[in-house]
This record gives structure tokens, sequence and C-alpha cells, in this order.
């Protein structure tokens, strides 16, 4: 029988991680950014104060450079002796981007810190604010940059009696939008006889099982406009029948998001305006409170896609909706802020695709082929893994092709051969016409 115990699981911290493509955003928006990891350090504090927790464990990558700024640490090293103060000890690893070849100040943290070397896994006991053993802490931090190794084969859990926590950042079960450093498999995790698995590295927080639980945590703050929504830890809740229980804590200071607009049928200028702002409007309450980067995406078939292709329009159209935005802050009516980062316009023309279907014409022709590759996977794969092929010798390329599930894949495909027909029927419209003032001219 052991005891009913809490602790806080974080990962990915990447203070002093730097935000890029802000030179269009106002000073607000770039100071926002510029403390927002830093911030959300400071949260994560405040959370484990609040929520009275026994202990705090932190799966690697706290600063975004192994060099770390002297402001970082000191940052760290103040918020750490709050937590002593509180009784609250810390694990801590360190992970690719911060591995301990990096040059780091000479400072002293408070004993209530155990930060855990690279030579070999190392077991620290974890205690309750009232001083009885609650879990066996197990952590390995990087030495250097790229760890190619298993480092989970090394982990060996104390038994079942009392509560086992491995604490690792790495890359498992081979998620292909993250570098493969310490690959390790789920299967071995859940057999390793550990009870709750602390993993960092991957920035998309999920629970990769329960009993054993196999948790990322997920980065705290977004750093760009890929890492949506909530950012933040888990609360973790361990009953004397060593249950456990997860609740996530948002801890970001700034959000992005991805609002998606459909303008299907859409036709006038001022109904396309009175959709994004009523989308944007939406994910104002859907955050309350939260400061907002927006990434507004364009979608549906729309009398407005010839216009909305034209540079000049949609550099105009984001200008002004930035506009708009700002004068609804300083009125108090779009939250703290809402900053619209791109304006990304995936709309097609509009089409009669069932007519499309049975036209002799390119287009046609085009939309026939696209309905039998949604209908013979083998077929599309085929296509896919051809129209991919060039971009397989760039290491960073394939990276990002590899990110790619097979259903977006599949999703872009189907996207750029709608592009094509939309296109091509807007060339033949154009040519119709013209034809059809060429004979009017000469009646």
């Amino acid at each position: 029988m052991g005891i009913r115990f809490r602790f806080i699981h974080a990962a990915d911290l990447h203070i002093d991680s730097p935000f890029r493509g802000l030179s269009e955003a106002p000073d607000y928006v770039r100071e926002a950014l510029a403390d927002a990891t830093i911030e959300s350090a400071k949260k994560l504090t405040e959370a484990a104060i609040a929520h009275q927790v026994d202990f705090v464990v932190i799966a690697g990558d706290l600063y975004d450079g192994a060099d770390r700024s002297l402001r970082a640490q000191l940052t760290l090293q103040r918020e750490w002796e709050r937590l002593h103060a509180y009784g609250v000890q810390l694990f801590v690893i360190h992970g690719n981007h911060d591995h301990l070849s990096g040059s780091r100040a000479n400072l002293a943290w408070p004993p209530n810190v155990h930060i855990y070397g690279a030579d070999e896994v190392t077991v620290k006991p974890a205690y309750t604010r009232t001083g009885e053993l609650a879990a066996y802490v197990h952590g390995i931090s990087y030495a250097n940059r790229a760890v190619s190794e298993n480092l989970a084969k090394r982990y060996q859990a104390l038994g079942n009696e009392t509560y086992q926590i491995g604490l690792l950042h790495a890359n498992v079960d081979g998620d292909a939008s993250h570098d493969p450093y310490s690959p390790c498999s789920l299967t071995e995790l859940v057999g390793s006889g550990f009870h709750y698995w602390a993993l960092g590295h991957i920035h998309n927080r999920h629970i990769m099982h329960q009993d054993p639980y196999v948790v990322y945590s997920g980065n705290t703050q977004g750093r760009h406009a890929k890492e949506t929504g909530a950012k933040g830890c888990y609360l973790v809740d361990v009953t004397p029948q060593q249950q456990t229980q997860l609740a996530f804590i948002p801890l970001d200071t700034v959000r992005f998001e991805t609002v998606s607009v459909d303008l299907t049928g859409q036709k006038s200028e001022q109904g396309l305006l009175d959709a994004m702002e009523a989308a944007i409007g939406a994910a104002v309450m859907e955050h309350a409170g939260c400061r907002l980067m927006i990434r507004v995406r364009l979608v549906g078939r729309s009398g407005l896609h010839a216009k909305l292709m034209e540079a000049t329009f949609g550099k105009e159209l984001l200008e002004g909706l930035r506009e708009q935005l700002a004068y609804d802050s300083d009125r108090g009516t779009a939250g703290d802020w809402v900053w619209v980062t791109s304006l990304e316009v995936r709309t097609g023309a509009e089409l009669q695709l069932e007519t499309l279907a049975e036209e002799d014409s390119f287009a046609g022709e085009v939309y026939r082929m696209l309905l039998d590759l949604s209908q013979h996977h083998e077929l599309r794969q085929q296509v896919l893994d051809e129209a991919t092929a060039p971009l397989m010798s760039n290491a960073r390329l394939r990276r990002l092709v590899r990110g790619y599930s097979e259903e977006q894949l599949a999703q872009l495909l189907n996207t750029a051969g709608e592009m094509a027909c939309g296109m091509l029927a807007d060339d033949q419209r154009q040519t119709d016409r013209e034809q059809s003032s060429k004979e009017e001219q000469r009646s």
C-alpha cells in the first residue's frame, strides 16, 4: 500500500526560443512573444503552488539552446527558489536542445532541485511535502545534441512497491515530425515495470498509454503557427492504490491558432470580411483571455476566388483585417489582443463538379482522373510517391514529407487536383468569353 501524492509533469519549456516572421507585427506583439517562454515558466511555478503539488518533473529542453542565456538561468533559479520555500522538489533532465555540452553559468541551485547527469541513469527519491516517500524518479540527460542510443534500455524499475517514474527525452515509435533522438518503442516502455513515463521532445501533448501511463506533456508555450492550441503541463494525482489520474493545466501566455473560413457561395467583399471577423470572434470566445496569433485559412468554392489569388488584393485584405482587429482591441472588444499572422488562400473557383465529370474537356479529364485516384488506394499512393520522390534526397524536406499522414497527403493531392480543375475551367470560360466577343463583333 502506497500513499497519496501529486506531481506536475512538464517538458520543453524552450526558454529563449526566438519567434520569427514578426517584422510587420506591432511592438506589443513582439514584446509579448519575447517574454512568452519565460512567462510560461513562471506560470508553471504558480500552478505547482496553487495545486499544492509534492514535486515537479521536467523532461528536457528547458532552454532552447545549449548555450543558455544568463537571464534564462536566473529566471529558473528564482522560480525554483520559490518552490523550495513551499517544500516542492524538482527533478530535471536536459534534452537535445539544452544538452550538457553547452555553456552555462556557475550558479547555486536550491537544494530541492535534482538535475540528472549524462553518464548513467540515476534514481532519486521523491517525497511528499510532509516528508513521506512517494516515488522513485529515474532520469538521464543528453551529453550532446544528437543522441542516437535508445536510452530507455538503461532504465531499470525498482519493483512495484513504490511508484516508479521514468523521466525521458525521446522519440517514441518514430514520430516523423521530430528528430529521431533516443528512439524507443511504446511496447518496451509499457513492459518496463514503470508506473509513469514522463516524456519530453514531442510538442503535441498526448497520452500514449494508460496503466502504465506513457505521456508526452507537450511544450509549455507554442512557438509558431504549427504549434496550435493550448500548451501547458499535466497535473498527476496518484492514489494509495497507485491509480493515476491526469488533468491538463494551460500555461501559455500567447496562443497560436488556425481559423478556417468557409467562403462557399460567397460573392461580395463585405460578405468575405463579415465571415472572417465572425470566425475570429468565435476563436476569441473559445480562448477567452488569451492573446492570440491567428492564421486565417480561406476555403470553399467562391466567386471571389480569382480576386483572392491576386497578390495585391490579398495583401490589402490582410492589412485591413489587422487594422480592424487593432481597433476592436483598443475598444476592449477583442480580448487582450489578436494578431493575424497570415492569410492562407485555399479557395477554389465555383465549379459544377457533376457537370464537369461529364465534360469532354481537359478539365473534365483531370477531374475524372481525380475521382479515380480517390477510389483506388494503390494508384493514389503511386502518384503520391512519384510526386514526392524529388524531395526525398533532401533530409529536411524528407522529414517534412514523412511528417504528413497518409490522409493529409491524400487531401493535398485532392486539393491540388481541384485547383487544377478550377484553373482549367477558368481558362476555358475566359476562352469562351473571348470567342463569344469576337463573334459578336463580326456580327
